[in-house]
């Protein structure tokens, strides 16, 4: 199984719709996915099922069939996490549906962090919650690729999120906020990694659950939203495009070297995805992808050569990520 989480810092440039759209993809070509919703905002939960279904998982009548209950135990000092309700969405693609009231381990998650180099074996158990939640519910339902959604911050949730990544992507809008961004990213997972080795040395020699690695490893960036842009800031936009090759090596993979290397010899770029704009709207109010959208639901003339061209940037977006990803 690889695991592989998708992360920034800056909240509104599509990541969870894109991880969305890659979940069927690599579903539509065969791989056995599950997609796990660790934003607390829980959009990509929002995007899978609809209002109603979410209103009955989140119901306070009925037991609750999100993330979080897996994680009250551990919440209230009484135990270990417990086996996640992973809910089919097709034959290949799974869903772990996330809950606000995940924000409420963000002080649990920072005590556990600094309690770990002491020893704790609670504080253990409350770091690797999330990995070992998804590494169950991947086992049971037989799960090669798994996807992680997480919220866009630096916060104690992502961090115990992450360590449970064997892999990172990032998804990028050119611009000057994301060179900042990778510059800021690059520097925190860098000291996550660290600090995750450090503790793991103090782990208790007789603490016999799951441990994940912690690697972390950047598997390179998606340009998301991108489009050829005319008009007086189309010089600007390129400007920022050509920078980003080259502040992702030296941030996030510390490679201070300058290659001169371009967006269009990047082995550190997964790919380059479009805005699919009134696309999109259709796929929302069908509640699908929009690459599976049919006629009756408004794909017809130009919108039908856009499923299209989406099916095709979609499925080489995933072949492509699971090239980066390979062992």
């Amino acid at each position: 199984m690889k695991s592989i989480a998708f992360f920034n810092n800056i909240g509104g440039i599509g990541k969870t719709t894109l991880i969305y759209h890659l979940a069927w993809m690599m579903a539509e070509q065969g791989q056995k996915v599950l997609a796990v919703d660790l934003d607390p905002q829980s959009n990509l939960s929002r995007m899978f099922l609809p209002d109603e279904t979410l209103e009955d998982i989140w119901s306070d009548e009925k037991p609750c069939k999100s993330i979080l209950p897996c994680i009250e135990p551990i919440l209230e000092g009484t135990g270990d996490f417990q086996p996640a309700h992973v809910r089919k969405i097709t034959g290949n693609l799974h869903l772990i549906v996330g809950d606000l009231g995940i924000s409420l381990l963000e002080d649990k998650l920072s005590g556990s962090w600094a309690k770990c180099l002491e020893g704790d074996k609670a504080a253990f158990q409350a770091m690797t919650a999330f990995y070992r939640i998804m590494l169950h519910a991947a086992e049971v339902n037989d799960t090669r690729v798994l996807l992680i959604d997480v919220g866009p911050n630096l916060g104690t949730i992502n961090r115990s999120a992450l360590i449970a990544a064997e892999h990172i992507v990032m998804p990028l809008a050119p611009g000057l906020f994301s060179l900042r961004e990778l510059k800021n990213i690059g520097f925190t997972l860098g000291c996550w990694r660290k600090g995750w080795r450090q503790r793991l040395r103090k782990k208790p020699n007789d603490l016999t659950i799951p441990m994940p690695a912690g690697k972390m490893k950047p598997a390179g960036y998606i340009i998301v939203q991108h489009e050829e842009r005319r008009g007086p800031h189309v010089n600007a936009y390129r400007k920022q495009a050509e920078k980003i090759p080259q502040a992702y090596r030296k941030y996030v993979l510390n490679i201070n070297e300058d290659t001169g290397i371009s967006n269009r010899a990047n082995p550190n770029e997964i790919g380059l995805i479009k805005n699919y704009q009134s696309l999109m709207l259709l796929a929302q109010e069908a509640g699908k992808p929009v690459f599976l959208l049919k006629p009756a639901e408004g794909a017809i003339g130009a919108h039908a050569q856009g499923v299209m061209k989406c099916y095709t940037d979609f499925k080489k977006l995933a072949e492509s990520i699971l090239n980066h990803t390979a062992d």
